[in-house]
This record gives structure tokens, sequence and C-alpha cells, in this order.
């Protein structure tokens, strides 16, 4: 009689399903600088992934042009490395085409503030369902510190070697005014915890969840966010059942806020005051359609009886007279 393999022979005795790991979605070895928190977020959607379990061959990641642009090589996933600016549009036909696949979207403050700001409102107002990542780090990293949207006032760079002269782009504020938002919500890369709670509450949601992650360049942009987090009074954690759990620990980043995120119209006054970064679930609203349901609901779906009686009347308007 012929053995079975070992390998084989134990799964009948004891039928298992494999779990996921970390290493099953650790692609290329990442070549960030030392200290970016690029890294960090890194290990945040890997332990993501993990926790819930997802096939890495059911995982997009989608990205534009720049530093954190790297992230679909340095995750075993699906990869798309697209060009500045479109990474929306090409997870928005990636979502499109296979529904079943989740998508994640990474881009950075340049690559989606700037080039495409068109892409990033239109794909606000759409609501595909997917999870969109912009590392905001103030500054233009990859090519050598230029002036990004979201660069302070009066900031020196290779750009504005006097100073920024534009006052920043203050893109929760803006997103809290697009038509159809869904999710909302920022974090940093300073709190690991914090981060990876907010990605999990994003990854469960229906639609496009849209997350902005606070980080400083150790390279460019040293100074931002306070120096990633070392000043407190530039930061305020929301916190409400709904939203998103912070730990006691975190507490010495900053103040606390209770807020409902339902409330859209105090997410947007929260948006719109500068001397503190909110950290936290700004607005959801669980009940808008994502655009594949209403275009899967649009779409008529007769039956083959409807079928059959709809090809003979288009055959009978072709056939011969007499």
């Amino acid at each position: 009689m012929d053995q079975l393999p070992i390998d084989e022979f134990l799964t009948d005795l004891c039928p298992f399903e494999k779990q996921l790991d970390l290493d099953d979605y650790l692609g290329e070895a990442p070549r960030w600088c030392q200290g970016c928190g690029d890294l960090g977020i890194l290990t945040a959607v890997q332990k993501l992934l993990r926790d819930n379990q997802a096939e890495p061959t059911e995982v997009v990641c989608v990205s534009g042009i720049g530093c954190s642009s790297r992230f679909p090589y340095y995750l075993k996933a699906f990869g798309f490395h697209g060009i500045h600016g479109r990474a929306l549009p090409i997870s928005t036909g990636v979502a499109l085409a296979n529904p079943k696949l989740k998508v994640l979207t990474v881009m950075g403050d340049g690559d989606c503030f700037s080039i495409g700001a068109g892409h990033w409102v239109h794909a606000i107002r759409y609501n595909v369902n997917l999870l969109a990542m912009v590392l905001d780090n103030e500054i233009y990293g990859l090519t050598r510190e230029q002036t990004s949207p979201t660069t302070p006032l009066g900031t020196r760079t290779r750009t504005t070697p006097k100073g920024a002269f534009l006052p920043p782009l203050n893109p929760l504020q803006l997103m809290l005014g697009v038509s159809n938002l869904s999710f909302l919500a920022q974090t940093a890369t300073w709190l690991p915890q914090h981060l990876l709670a907010t990605l999990q509450q994003a990854y469960r949601h229906q639609g496009l969840a849209f997350v902005r992650i606070l980080q400083h360049c150790p390279v460019f942009s040293p100074q931002a966010f306070g120096e990633g987090g070392k000043d407190a009074e530039l930061m305020e954690f929301l916190y409400h059942v709904q939203g998103i759990a912070i730990d006691p620990a975190l507490e010495r980043f900053g103040g606390r806020r209770e807020h409902d995120p339902a409330d859209l119209a105090t997410a947007q006054r929260l948006a719109s005051e500068r001397e503190r970064e909110p950290l936290g679930l700004l607005y959801q609203n669980p009940d808008l359609p994502s655009y594949e349901t209403i275009r899967h609901a649009a779409l008529a779906h007769p039956s083959p009886a409807e079928k059959l009686t709809l090809l003979n009347r288009r055959l009978d308007r072709l056939a011969p007279e007499g």
C-alpha cells in the first residue's frame, strides 16, 4: 500500500487551518532612513492584516510617488506602484473591478494633497470601499526638502529658501467639507497602539476610510508636529464610545476631549482649530452607501425567463418582414 506523505497524513488525522502570522506579510527589506515613521506604519499594517487573517492574495497595496510610496515593495501582497498623484484613481479601479479584494492606498502629503488633489476630492465623494492612508511629514522628502501643501508658514526649504509664504493647507477641514465623506481619522507614528487601533477601525468601515498619519522626517523635517510628539501641547486625543480607544499611558502625549464622531458640525470646528491637532476618529457615517452598492443596486438583473423574452424581442426586430 502506498504511504501518504507525512504532511497529508497529519492533516487527515488532525485537520487544521493555518494561522497567518507577521512573516506572511513580509516583503523586501525596507530601505527607508533610520528613524523614519514609515517603518512603524508598515509594522502596523502587517499587524492589521495578521489580526484580520487577511490572505496576502486578497490584498492590494497601491501607491503613488514618494518615500511612502515604496510601501508595496515591503508588504507581501499584490502591489501597484503608480505615478505621482494617481494612487486613488488606480485604487478605485481595482476596488470596482474586484470588490472581494481589500485595497490599501498609501500616499504622501505632496502626492495626495498637491498633484493628486483633484482625485482626492472625487474619491471621497465616490466613497469606494478602500482604506486610504496619507503619511504626512509636511515636506517633500524623496525630492529632498521641497515645500509641500502642509509645510508650515515660514519654513525654509529648497524651493522656498526665504520661508514658505503660503499658509499650510488644512486637509482635515477640507475633507470635512466634501460631500459624501464617510470616515475620517487622524493618528501619528509615535503612537503605535493608537495607530493600530485607528487602522483597525478604518479597516472594518464599509466605504472610503481616510486616515491621515502625522510623522516627521528625521532628515528634512525633524521639527514637524512638535519633533514627532515631544510637545504635548500640540496634540489632543478625541474619545467616545464609538471612537478610537485611548490607553491612559498616552495622556502624556496630549490632552483629551470627548467628541461624538457622528457630529459633523463639531468635527468641522475641531478641524478648523489649529492650536492642537486632533487625534482619533473625527467623523464616521456608516449609513452612507459605498459606490459599489449604489452601482450594483442600479443595475438590472433579469431572470433567465426575462432574458429570453428580451432576446426574442431583439431578434424579432431584426427578422425580415413577410
